[in-house]
């Protein structure tokens, strides 16, 4: 769980410095820069799972909109660019994660800091040789116990939820970064120290390290790393395109759904199957049951409980059906209405599909701990709209209540420009990105912020924080305001200016 991220110099993140909850809506214009942090939660998650610099930087997008220029990720103003981008980020991780080689390692404690500073090297024209990053400090070190308190501002329970998620004992640092000597030249040198104070630490030279020191980390010497490293890994930033969605799998296809709703046909194959029911918290188990659909003694089985999320979104929905082609090998998705006619996935709505591969994130025990998800009332009615956030809501964990099986520790960060989906976030969960127009100066991007409502537990745990101001909000929460105005235009045939919508017009 990301529970905090600072970032500064990277596009137009400059001295950012946001605060999460189980559910995070993040609402702008467009252009603002609201998904530039998802970009910074990719590239470290990337980062974490072995990417090279390189490699994590061409996965993602400059301010321009390209792809593949590791330099277009620094902040720039004019034809000036930042030489460093650097990174903070507070997370409680998994208490035990599996390595590279299947070796299981245990966390000595599960509330974590990690910082990493990135530098640019000079261009080729400036003789600059090599790639052009480079790490200047990476450090992974343990947050106490004892503070977990100050740095957990969202509403919890402390003994059921944090007690639980938040354990350990206090250590040295985990991964460090000091300066020496060597020849007379001064070395950086990254250190991968091992649990507890016994056995020496791995030093690498900063200067040539291809990826970070973190995604080496494995459980025989540095455990907590380890689990640090595979809840990064693990963050991942979905921009569900229902062109993939709606393709066949193959039986050797992956069961797990990818980031752009790919393999929802192989995952459906693997949570719709009666031998693999899971345990569900009451509530549900008894929506289940109150809607007619029996369940065998060991657990719920998963495919009724999607389909029933899915009637309640789409309509008309009764039965989720993934149809085993065994002589081409094939997985294919189907949806049964009410009158027993049943439609291939290649026939399902856009919003259909997305609220499938929703509802299937929901029950899989596979999703990953951090979702981000782009816009999610695409392809959706408006109507809609509030039953997706309850929804996206309802696959976050409850802290206030017990950690445990049915209440995994998984995240929902969600950005939008909608109204719709504004008007229906709780207040503690919103977020507004705005550009600091007085920081722009000649910037590609202005400078973005990430500002909460007042009253809210963001805005009563630190007293620095600028509160939005209620008539930031009014084109989300009144959209028809400009109309109203004027501002659209003196076009007179506007639906808003009819005399038949009063409502619209007051």
């Amino acid at each position: 769980m990301l529970t905090r991220l600072k970032v500064d110099g990277f596009k137009n993140l400059v001295g950012v410095d946001v605060r999460f909850g189980p559910f995070t809506c993040i609402a702008g214009e467009n252009g603002t820069g609201k998904s530039n942090l998802f970009d910074a939660i990719r590239f470290l998650s990337r980062l974490a799972a072995g990417k090279t610099l390189l490699e994590a930087a061409n996965l993602v997008r400059d301010e321009a909109g390209r792809s593949g220029d590791a330099r277009g990720l620094f902040h720039r103003v004019g034809k000036c660019t930042s030489s460093r981008m650097s990174f903070e980020l507070e997370m409680i991780v998994p208490p035990e994660a599996v390595d590279d080689l299947g070796q299981r390692g245990v966390a000595s404690t599960t509330f974590l800091r990690y910082r990493l500073e990135l530098g640019l090297r000079p261009s080729p024209e400036q003789g600059g040789q090599g790639h052009p990053l480079e790490i200047l400090r990476e450090e992974l070190a343990h947050i106490n116990l004892g503070e977990a308190r100050e740095h957990l501002l969202f509403p919890h329970d402390a003994k059921h939820w944090r007690k639980a998620v938040v354990s350990g004992r206090r250590g040295a640092a985990l991964i460090s970064t000091e300066s020496s000597e060597d020849g007379g030249e001064p070395q950086r040198l990254i250190k991968m120290h091992q649990d507890g104070l016994s056995g020496r630490p791995r030093g690498f030279l900063a200067g040539p390290l291809p990826r970070t020191v973190l995604s080496s980390a494995q459980a025989a010497e540095s455990p907590t790393a380890l689990c640090a490293r595979r809840e990064m890994e693990g963050w991942q930033v979905f921009q569900l395109e229902p062109a993939a969605m709606r393709r066949p799998d193959d039986f050797e296809a992956e069961a797990r759904l990818r980031p752009d709703g790919g393999h929802l046909a192989a995952t459906l194959a693997r949570l719709v199957e009666p031998r693999t029911p899971k345990p569900v918290p009451a509530p549900a188990a008894a929506e289940l049951s109150s809607a007619g659909a029996g369940a065998p003694a060991e657990g719920i089985p998963i495919g009724p409980l999607i389909a029933n999320r899915l009637a309640e979104l789409v309509g008309d929905a009764r039965e989720i059906r993934v149809d085993r082609d065994e002589k081409r090998q094939v997985y294919t998705v189907f949806l049964k209405t009410s009158d027993g006619t049943e439609f291939p996935a290649r026939s399902l709505s856009d919003g259909t599909l997305r609220v499938l591969a929703l509802a299937a994130m929901e029950w899989d025990d596979e999703t990953p701990g951090v979702i981000c998800l782009e816009e999610p009332e695409n392809g959706i009615h408006p109507e809609r709209v509030r039953a997706i956030v309850m929804l996206l809501q309802a696959m976050a964990v409850d802290p206030r209540g017990m950690a445990d099986t049915t209440n995994p520790l998984r995240q929902v960060i969600v950005n939008t420009h909608s109204p719709s989906v504004v008007g229906a976030v709780p207040r503690d969960c919103l977020l507004l990105a705005r550009s600091i127009r007085s920081l722009a100066g000649a910037a590609v991007a202005p400078p973005v912020e990430f500002v909460p409502l007042p009253n809210t537990w963001r805005t009563h745990a630190d007293s620095q924080v600028r509160p939005i101001a209620p008539g930031e909000l009014l084109g989300y929460l009144d959209p028809m305001a400009n109309a109203r105005k004027g501002e659209m235009g003196p076009d007179e045939t506007a639906v808003v200016r009819q005399p038949e919508f009063p409502f619209l017009n007051p």
